[in-house]
């Protein structure tokens, strides 16, 4: 940055707009704002609550058990598909008989537990339970590979791993002559967390109790492996302390969300893996406000659609592909119905509505007129309470993070009926550190900075930032503690590009590492022109290729869903996808696609020519992260032939 003196520094105090319905339990106050030569370089946001002096995340389930021991803190699955609420006391007294089985069993405060499940009632509970032991968590993704496994559980030092199924034993088990630190491997699919009930039996309450006071918010929590799109995988230390920062004000901040403001009580389906820190952040958030948690481990379309009818979330936890999918799968049901161009109108409208109640909210219009709320209104029953209906029916917000969802999205979702709080963060700062703020919606943008943290925009690009919720740093084996990354005053560097408007609203627009620079000296930040076209229904995942080439191009896989659709309506079923690449009427759709997505960049950004490839990027193949970032190194060197033939080489 610039010498102090190039600062000017403005400090606002004036409140975000509340309308007389409004359920926030805070006026948002504007960001604090830092320009250089006039234009905005840092924004800041005071915390909405003080941070915690005392305790930890394991004190949680026993304060709900003693404030409110009969509200229903968690909704868990039936065998004949219903959903029976669990108390706030009869949680705490499975935490309590969890955590003395892991005593029982010989674990000692601040050993590490890793835990590798899909999103399940025994995630959490082993999670809280940990804690309650004094131990630390390290959650793997279920997927993960033998050796992936092996890494996390070998830097982690881990002492017991805990998996879902036979098939995570296996992967454990290949491995276990290399793990010489595990003396544990249990399998909740076999009893195993009853096992820990029963051994815990004659260990006494007040051990548990003592292990508890023995943490502090400064304690580490859990280590949580970044999923890498090169490299090893880096283990990030998070303390209860960066939990503490990042639910209590995102509670206070997003009150209509975490707190009940009608007769419908809030309550949330999480989908999304608990060995992210964003599902991870959302169910610690839900058991401190006491909302109603319930999990999905399936997320097939048939069994998560089912789920969400049953649970009826009031909130859902996504991320872009899943409100993408239900946007696309609404609108392919429109088309064999024969109403695409109805459904088309309805999007329209529904857009419009979002983009001028945002206006509104910003005093810069006077709302939706009365043409546009009477068309939809006119649409709501045909089309938005049908999209509604495909998230459970009660939905009436959704906490969008991982990827840029955009506006056409976004405005859709909100004209629809369910507004989207979008987010942006990193495993590093324990989830969000920028949020939609309520009330004060730029579409398009990742928001503000969370209540309490600070964004600064560095000379080259790069976003920082700092807050407490920002990490202690990379788990360094050898010295069984954090190597603390952030720079001078605490900030840390994300490797991420970004830009703040005039408000303080940031703006994500690549990454660091993945700016292309074409043999023009020309820079292009791929990420825009690759969320842009993730979004159409044919296009599962877009990959923007042109370092230290003439001009920029793209690989494109087909998103298996779309696809479907689309052969049924152009009768070509039987057509083979190695031949449908080249169908000229596929391209065609594909080519429109793309010159929608040339329309957000500069003639030297866009892209020129395009290859359909007929396979998809997936996790399973190596060419996604489990997080579904894409891993470039990877489909550069092993789709080299097919760029190469873009450049007519």
């Amino acid at each position: 940055m610039r010498p102090a003196p190039e600062f000017e520094s403005e400090s606002e105090s004036e409140s975000s707009a509340v309308s007389a319905s409004a359920s926030v339990s805070v006026q948002q106050r504007s960001p604090d704002k830092v320009r250089v030569d006039g234009v905005v370089r840092e924004v800041s946001v005071p915390a909405l609550v003080p941070p915690v002096r005392r305790g930890s995340l394991a004190d949680i389930p026993f304060d709900n058990a003693r404030e409110a021991p009969a509200d229903p803190v968690l909704g868990i699955k039936q065998g004949d598909g219903t959903w029976r609420d669990m108390t706030a006391a009869e949680f705490a007294a499975d935490v309590l008989a969890v955590a003395k089985g892991l005593v029982a069993e010989g674990l000692r405060p601040g050993d590490r537990i890793a835990i590798m499940s899909r999103t399940t009632y025994e995630w959490t509970l082993l999670d809280f339970a940990a804690w309650a032991a004094g131990l630390v968590t390290v959650p793997i993704y279920p997927t993960s590979s033998a050796f992936q496994a092996r890494w996390i559980l070998q830097d982690s030092g881990a002492v017991a791993c805990a998996v879902e199924s036979a098939e995570q034993a296996r992967v454990v088990s290949h491995e276990r002559q290399n793990l010489h630190d595990l003396a544990h491997l249990w399998e909740f699919d076999t009893g195993a967390v009853d096992r820990l009930r029963t051994a815990g039996r004659d260990v006494p309450d007040a051990v548990v109790t003592a292990r508890r006071s023995g943490l502090a918010p400064d304690s580490v929590a859990t280590l949580i492996y970044t999923s890498g799109t090169t490299g090893r995988p880096k283990g990030c230390v998070l303390t209860h302390a960066n939990f503490f920062a990042e639910v209590d004000n995102s509670i206070e901040l997003l009150h209509p969300v975490f707190k009940s403001v009608s007769k419908e009580p809030a309550s949330t389906l999480l989908f999304l893996p608990l060995s992210h820190v964003f599902g991870r952040m959302v169910a610690v958030g839900c058991m401190r406000a006491r909302v109603r948690l319930g999990h999905a481990p399936s997320i097939q379309t048939e069994d998560l659609l089912s789920d969400l009818a049953g649970f009826r979330p009031t909130f859902l936890l996504a991320i872009p592909y899943v409100l993408e999918k239900v946007y696309n799968t609404g609108r392919a049901t429109a088309e064999k119905m024969g109403r695409a161009s109805s459904f088309d109108r309805a999007s329209r409208i529904a857009q419009r509505y979002g983009q001028a109640v945002e206006a509104q909210e910003h005093g810069k219009h006077g709302g939706p007129g009365l043409g546009l709320r009477a068309a939809r209104a006119l649409y709501d029953p045909l089309v938005y309470r049908r999209i509604r209906a495909a998230l459970g029916g009660k939905v009436k917000y959704a906490i969008c993070g991982g990827s840029p969802l955009g506006r056409r999205l976004a405005s859709f979702y909100a004209g629809a009926g369910i507004e989207i709080f979008e987010g942006y963060g990193l495993t590093e700062t324990t989830a969000a550190a920028t949020v939609t703020p309520p009330l004060r919606p730029r579409l398009g943008t990742v928001g503000w900075p969370l209540p309490g943290t600070g964004v600064r925009i560095g000379d080259d690009g790069e976003v920082l930032l700092r807050g407490g919720q920002v990490f202690s740093g990379y788990w360094d084996r050898e010295r069984q503690a954090p190597v603390d990354v952030t720079r001078d005053g605490g900030w840390f560097a994300t490797g991420d590009l970004g830009a703040l408007d005039d408000d303080g609203y940031l703006t994500i627009t690549g990454r660091k590492k993945d700016v292309i620079i074409t043999s023009a000296g020309k820079n292009v930040a791929p990420a825009p022109l690759e969320d842009w076209l993730r979004a159409h229904p044919l296009v599962g995942q877009c990959l923007v290729v042109g370092d230290n080439r003439p001009y920029i191009t793209a690989l494109l896989t087909l998103e298996p869903d779309g696809l479907g659709h689309w052969r049924q309506m152009t009768k070509k079923q039987d057509v083979p996808l190695r031949e449908l690449v080249d169908d000229e009427e596929l391209r065609a759709t594909l080519q429109r696609a793309v010159d929608e997505a040339n329309r957000l960049v500069s003639r030297a950004e866009s892209i020129r020519r395009f290859a359909v490839l007929p396979v998809d990027f997936t996790e399973e193949n190596g060419y996604l992260t489990p997080s579904l970032k894409l891993k470039r190194a990877a489909i550069v060197r092993d789709f080299g032939e097919e760029i190469a033939g873009l450049y007519g080489r």
